[in-house]
């Protein structure tokens, strides 16, 4: 009898934490899913492996027994590889029932699910009597996903794509996104088993620096350019705010530096449309360059002024 190494068949070392396991046992499962390989039987082949890999080491207990037998299998080989001649006792079920927590066969129609060496090792009947096994649904596990949304998208919403294990899903933003957020799109995880519901989609939010815009919780800050005669004499500007052009005053007198709030004109609330943040100009006054003859000497004019 061959024995399974199902540390190799989920990619991860023997050492692998609960959450490395699951996680790599997500991203075969819906690689090697039926449902995403029809009529292939090398897949369907690849993800009942899959599975009880995940069934052995997913399971604190089934670990303990599995890596207390890989030690000593050589101790089997000795016997010829035969299961007859081997003292399985002391490490399977005995042929008696034992407790499991999965149903990677059910995904196939209740039969063959598992290989010879996982029943020899744990019994050939699971939760139930009999020699056929107990079929029950089993929910889909969820799936994670990371996805960078620019500022302007966060504000403004709307259509995106995400792309999960290398299949895009088309999304609708809702106005207000905000770091570390994470949406739930139900039903959209991995398949669940004998018509039970498939896991759910769960992508956290990364928002991409952008060079204008620092975002402060709702508020927004930026640098608002006035060129030096809207300074001095007062004027109307236009600036960008993240949903688009806003005008705004700029009083005669405004020095480079200060700075002005355009009220509920930063980041919506996604929770509360009604309480959006606040847009923080600073003013930066810029000196005129490449001065005509005529322009320098009004500058001194007014210089002279000045000093009067």
């Amino acid at each position: 009898m061959e024995f399974k190494d199902y540390y190799k068949t989920l990619g991860v070392e023997k050492g692998a934490t609960e959450a490395e396991l699951k996680k790599a046992y997500r991203k075969l499962a819906v690689k090697y899913h039926p449902d995403k390989n029809p009529g292939d039987k090398a897949a369907e082949e690849k993800f009942k492996e899959i599975n009880e890999a995940y069934e052995v080491l997913g399971d604190p207990e089934k670990r303990k027994k599995y890596d207390q037998l890989g030690e000593n299998w050589k101790n089997y080989e000795q016997h010829g590889g035969r299961a007859q001649d081997y003292d399985w006792g002391q490490w399977g079920s005995g042929g008696q029932t034992y407790s499991y927590q999965g149903n990677a066969e059910d995904m196939f129609g209740g039969e063959g699910g598992f290989s010879d060496f996982f029943e020899q090792l744990f019994g050939r009947s699971f939760g139930g009597g009999g020699g056929k096994r107990q079929q029950r649904a089993t929910r889909g596990q969820d799936i994670a996903a990371n996805m960078e949304v620019s500022l302007e998208d966060a504000y403004a919403g709307g259509p995106k794509q995400v792309n999960v294990n290398g299949s895009r899903l088309n999304i609708k933003l809702k106005p207000g996104l905000y770091e570390g957020q994470v949406i739930r799109l139900k039903g959209k995880g991995v398949p669940g088993r004998n018509g039970a519901e498939s896991g759910d989609l769960l992508i956290t939010i990364h928002l991409a620096p952008h060079p204008q815009f620092e975002l402060k919780g709702q508020d927004v800050y930026a640098d608002a350019p006035v060129d030096l005669y809207t300074a001095v004499l007062g004027g109307k500007i236009t600036v960008q705010g993240l949903g688009g052009p806003l005008n705004m005053n700029i009083p005669a007198g405004t020095d480079s530096g200060r700075i002005f709030r355009l009220k509920g004109m930063g980041m919506p609330s996604f929770n509360n449309a009604s309480q959006p943040g606040d847009l923080y100009l600073t003013a930066m006054v810029h000196i005129p360059q490449h001065l005509s003859e005529q322009e320098k000497a009004l500058f001194t004019q007014l210089a002279n002024l000045q000093k009067k």
